[in-house]
């Protein structure tokens, strides 16, 4: 039997709200096949399956719709970290390790890391839901590295820059063919988790309460 049109599935066909949320969800999926470099308004459109202008009735251009997964990928990527900290027990070196991990199997998978959230072409748009996302993001990071180390919030800052390095350096090789052994994305994040310990073995001790520095 023949189906009618009417019948049939109408692909590209959205409520108003639904489109917005399916051209964010799109979005990831692009970023996760494409990387950040070939990710473009159109190509969201194709993969929808609707016209190219069809965004541009929620975002008015490329970097609004990107704050906009920027925003969405922050706050996953935070309940991540909360997670995976949680799981990783009471240590509090191995929490704030376990989340190098976590984070190699975000981006590995969602397409969306700190490049994203934090991209510099975003910063002109002052989004404040952005501004929110990323800030709670770093302040969980920012306790879970004082917590391991005891250091105060400057040299925390900076050991989170270079667990953020070391960990997106992983998946970033990873997934440009890099490990020739074609390894799985969790061991990937297994060795991202190894490289944090070693930061962590080379932080210095925070000095006992009450010690002279004079």
């Amino acid at each position: 039997m023949t189906t009618s049109p009417a019948s049939q599935p109408q692909r590209g066909r959205y409520h108003h709200g639904e489109l917005r949320a399916a051209l964010i969800e799109a979005s990831f999926e692009l970023l996760a096949e494409s990387g950040l470099a070939a990710f473009s308004v159109a190509q969201v459109a194709r993969k929808l399956g609707v016209s190219t202008a069809a965004p541009y009735r929620h975002f008015p251009d490329r970097d609004h719709l990107m704050a906009a997964v920027a925003t969405q990928a922050a706050a996953e990527l935070a309940e991540q970290f909360r997670q995976t900290a949680e799981r990783a027990g009471n240590d509090a070196a191995e929490r704030f390790a376990a989340t190098a991990g976590a984070y190699v199997r975000f981006v590995g998978t969602r397409g969306a890391g700190f490049d994203v959230i934090f991209a510099a072409d975003l910063e002109r748009l002052q989004d404040r839901a952005l501004a929110d996302a990323g800030r709670r993001l770093m302040d969980l990071l920012l306790e879970l590295t004082q917590q391991a180390t005891g250091q105060g919030p400057e040299a925390s800052l900076a050991l989170v820059g270079q667990h953020v390095a070391a960990a997106h350096g992983y998946v970033t090789l990873h997934s440009d063919g890099f490990f020739r052994r074609q390894e799985s994305i969790d061991t990937i994040a297994d060795l991202a988790v190894a490289a944090s310990r070693t930061l962590l073995r080379g932080t210095p001790e925070a000095p006992a309460a009450g010690t002279d520095h004079g």
